[in-house]
């Protein structure tokens, strides 16, 4: 198969559905040099389902029609300006490889085309046993290796970039056997089925600790000085509060909600006190992501030196399945 067609497979809904495959014989490691649930997270898994619904592993919604990777995102724009590494996942031969392609999100202004390049500056590796592993939307420039190059378990392939059919910078990672597309969570699952109880999978145990099946997680959280708008905190251009702001607003991005959520965010002076909250309604749908914020006018007297902290929850059926906590001192 060309490289093209890898890329339309792996990013344009037109993959067949994953297929069993052996456990043995390949082992996979974390492929970034980032810190899973802190600095990146699973934002979406293979699909499972066959038809035009959309079903991760564990029969959950943390996916979309025709998925067949898994998409680790990093917090923020600012977290892929800082470098993080793309590794190998096991070991190999560098068989195929593009660069060249710009980083630019495709709901960007003008951004360019991407059909045929949705992968975007990529690496596929193969490995023994008739298994390859794709790496997808590295950033443009940053692949330090070539066509032919033997490459151990966590060696540097480049950096996480914006590049390809993406909204975010993240890595899109494929796994395959016998040019099948093989769910690296579920690789003995029948085509089109799930279980809500994990099994057998390909990676080793750092990296099954580190990708733990989660829902709710938040992404970015703090405090602002004005609104926040969902580009600013992608962007990580948010400004801090100071005694000087007119508003302290406390902000968090979570993932993988559910219908039926009800999301909590309260903000708490340094006396201790609940100075506002907000309560939303239970959500009606499934949110891939979603911004919670809430503020306040700077009273009379000025803003009370000392931290100030926000309080966020996640409700699913009256219980509490996500929390996080974060400051800000004036």
């Amino acid at each position: 198969m060309s490289w093209n067609n890898y890329c339309a497979a792996a990013l344009a809904g037109v993959a067949l559905l994953p297929q069993p495959a052996p456990t043995e014989g390949l082992r996979l490691s974390y492929p970034l040099a980032c810190k899973n649930g802190v600095t990146c997270v699973v934002q979406n898994y293979v699909d499972a389902d066959p038809g035009h619904a959309a079903k991760d592993y564990r029969c959950g919604s943390e996916t979309y029609h025709g998925h067949n990777g898994v998409d680790i995102r990093l917090a923020d724009k600012a977290e892929q300006l800082r470098g993080i590494s793309v590794l190998a996942s096991a070991p190999g031969v560098v068989a195929r490889l593009r660069d060249g392609a710009a980083d630019i999100s495709i709901r960007a202004p003008g951004a360019p085309s991407v059909a045929g390049t949705e992968c975007g500056n990529g690496v596929i590796i193969a490995h023994e046993g008739g298994w390859e592993t794709q790496y997808c939307h590295m950033a443009k420039g940053s692949l330090v290796v070539r066509v032919g190059d033997r490459v151990e378990r966590g060696a540097r392939l480049g950096q996480v970039g914006l590049s390809g059919m993406t909204e975010f910078p993240h890595l899109h990672l494929t796994v395959r056997h016998n040019d099948k597309v093989v769910d690296p969570f579920g690789p003995k699952l029948a085509p089109g089925t799930c279980s809500p109880i994990a099994g057998n999978d390909l990676w080793d145990d750092p990296a099954r600790k580190a990708l733990k099946y989660r829902s709710g997680e938040v992404l970015n959280s703090g405090f602002s000085d004005t609104v926040v708008t969902m580009e600013r905190v992608e962007d990580g251009r948010i400004d801090p509060p100071s005694l000087k702001s007119i508003f302290i607003v406390g902000y968090v991005r979570a993932i993988h909600l559910r219908a039926g959520d009800q999301l909590v965010l309260t903000l708490i002076g340094p006396s201790g006190k609940v100075e506002t909250s907000r309560t939303m309604d239970p959500l009606d749908r499934d949110e891939a992501q979603m911004l919670t914020y809430v503020g306040m006018r700077r009273p009379v007297q000025g803003w009370a030196p000392g931290l100030y902290r926000g309080f966020y929850q996640v409700l699913r059926k009256g219980q509490e399945v996500t929390v996080s906590t974060f400051i800000t001192k004036l």
